[in-house]
């Protein structure tokens, strides 16, 4: 069974998306359409993505579920008159927390949440910025700077791990690929060493790992099973000998690699 999904914001949508993919993904029966509207923050684009709605809704014959996290209450007005099933995610939780503090939540989308959205945005693109410049070894030179440094072998998920982290949490992620000559020595790279701490490792089942590679290089020796299962194994007997945390990202979505890389070394999150 197929349905789709709007998820609606006056801002990126973040937070739309993450809470309202979350609670979907608990129906697993049903596969979402899903789309993203960011930036509804004016009364002619809220009754544009109101026609969106509508539209769809007719084409389908089935009401799109529309959640949507919007600060002003004309905005939020308007796309309840469509014909979606429409969720406002702030509702389940504004009342109870308007309660607790005794006072009301400041719904204005003037200068004070566009310094917030400036500082976020700023803070993203450094922190892409420092992983682009650290990415697959590249250079040791931010290493003192970076909050977790992640390794493994190559075509694990680090490069997209460390983007995730930082696009989402702000996170000063790097990333070195541990090679052949890396993998003949028990102990991990010397230009590691100094940052140990830093350290977290990634690995993947052979057979997946050797799929992947072969998209790259097919029917190359770097692509074969038998280097793979010599890589992953080699890869996971010098983490476990240098007492370094790994985590074995097969069965995990980006999502769950990034959130779980974040408790398991306790990171702090610059912005959520």
């Amino acid at each position: 069974m197929q349905r789709t999904a709007f998820f609606i914001s006056d801002g990126t949508g973040i937070t739309a998306v993450a809470l309202g993919r979350s609670l979907l993904a608990q129906f697993k029966d049903i596969e979402f359409s899903r789309t993203t509207l960011p930036y509804i923050d004016s009364i002619q684009k809220a009754e544009q993505a109101v026609k969106q709605v509508n539209q769809c809704a007719s084409e389908t014959g089935l009401r799109p579920v529309v959640m949507y996290t919007l600060a002003d209450e004309k905005l939020r007005d308007i796309l309840k008159q469509s014909n979606g099933l429409t969720i406002d995610i702030f509702s389940s939780f504004m009342p109870a927390l308007e309660t607790e503090l005794g006072t009301k939540p400041d719904n204005a989308t003037g200068q004070g949440r566009s310094a917030l959205r400036s500082t976020i945005s700023k803070e993203r693109v450094n922190a892409v910025n420092f992983a682009l410049e650290n990415d697959d070894g590249a250079s040791s030179r931010g290493y003192q700077k970076a909050d977790i440094i992640l390794i493994g072998v190559s075509r694990t998920g680090k490069t997209p791990t460390c983007l995730y982290l930082a696009l989402q949490f702000g996170i000063y992620a790097a990333n070195y690929p541990l090679t052949e000559d890396d993998l003949d020595e028990t102990q991990i790279p010397k230009l590691l060493q100094p940052y140990r701490e830093k350290l977290f490792g990634l690995s993947l089942e052979a057979e997946m790992l050797s799929a992947i590679r072969n998209e790259r290089r097919p029917n190359s020796r770097y692509a074969s099973l038998r280097q793979c299962l010599r890589e992953v194994e080699d890869a996971e007997a010098m983490l476990t000998l240098n007492r370094i945390d790994y985590l074995d990202t097969s069965n995990l979505s980006i999502e769950e690699v990034s959130t779980r890389i974040i408790a398991e070394a306790g990171l702090r999150r610059r912005f959520k």
